[in-house]
């Protein structure tokens, strides 16, 4: 079962692009153009949560990461943030059973090479590769991790296809990224993420574009609900949205039955 790409497919709409193939260029040069600074910001700009949000994540497939015989793709990897704390989970490499490579895959080429330095020692393998269209074959995977980049999907409906297209049956997904919660945390959460992260982001980066683009690229992303609706018409199910940090962020999991 797929999900059904046509005219209500959403995605990622950096601005001034004016379909799904100019939104895609203009994320890859975004995240290349902010790739020297781009872990210093993001320590910076979340006060080190994120480092908690990629390793509770991990934690949360520690039952398939333990598999030495799993593999394991971390999608849009960034630096290799979250597939550093995926490879903590991993057994160690014995002779007689050496575990699987996590498969780290990113199409931002400055993202991918400065996080090949950090987790290519570790046990995984860099993958220059575009999310919707993998050169993975079908249903070869045990799990598929994301974090804070498929809200960044030209077509968030494609994605998930391209997702259950190379899982195997019973395989999981888990897709970490930012919501936006309710109440008095929502409205606090909005003026920094909307007014002061972008200020501060441009100053240090010295890029204008990306820090003013992340605030509209989580408005934009679907909430919890249409999510978990797009994953079950994409053919998962036992899907399921966990909050962190008053739901600043979340974990999206569900299985390809």
């Amino acid at each position: 079962m797929t999900a059904d790409n046509s005219q209500s497919a959403t995605g990622a709409r950096p601005q001034g692009a004016k379909d799904e193939a100019s939104a895609a260029l203009a994320v890859q040069q975004m995240f290349d153009s902010i790739a020297p600074r781009y872990d210093l910001l993001n320590h910076v700009l979340s006060a080190n949560i994120d480092r908690l949000w990629w390793w509770r994540a991990a934690r949360t497939f520690h039952p398939i990461l333990v598999r030495p015989e799993a593999r394991v793709l971390d999608l849009c990897c960034g630096t290799g943030d979250m597939t550093l704390a995926l490879l903590k989970h991993r057994p160690p490499n014995l002779q007689t059973l050496p575990a699987q490579p996590i498969i780290a895959a990113d199409f931002a080429h400055q993202m991918l090479v400065r996080g090949a330095k950090k987790f290519a020692p570790r046990g995984a393998v860099a993958l220059e590769a575009d999310a919707l269209h993998l050169p993975i074959a079908a249903n070869s995977l045990d799990l598929v991790t994301s974090a804070f980049g498929f809200r960044n999907l030209a077509n968030y409906e494609a994605g998930l296809a391209e997702l259950h297209r190379v899982l195997r049956p019973g395989g999981e997904i888990g897709i970490l990224d930012f919501s936006e919660p309710d109440g008095i945390t929502g409205k606090l959460y909005a003026f920094y993420f909307r007014r002061v992260l972008p200020a501060i982001g441009s100053v240090i980066s010295g890029v204008t574009g990306p820090y003013a683009y992340l605030p509209s690229s989580v408005q934009n992303f679907p909430p919890p609900q249409a999510m978990l609706e797009k994953m079950q018409a994409a053919g998962f199910r036992n899907a399921s949205w966990t909050p962190y940090t008053f739901g600043i962020a979340g974990l999206y999991r569900a299985v390809k039955i």
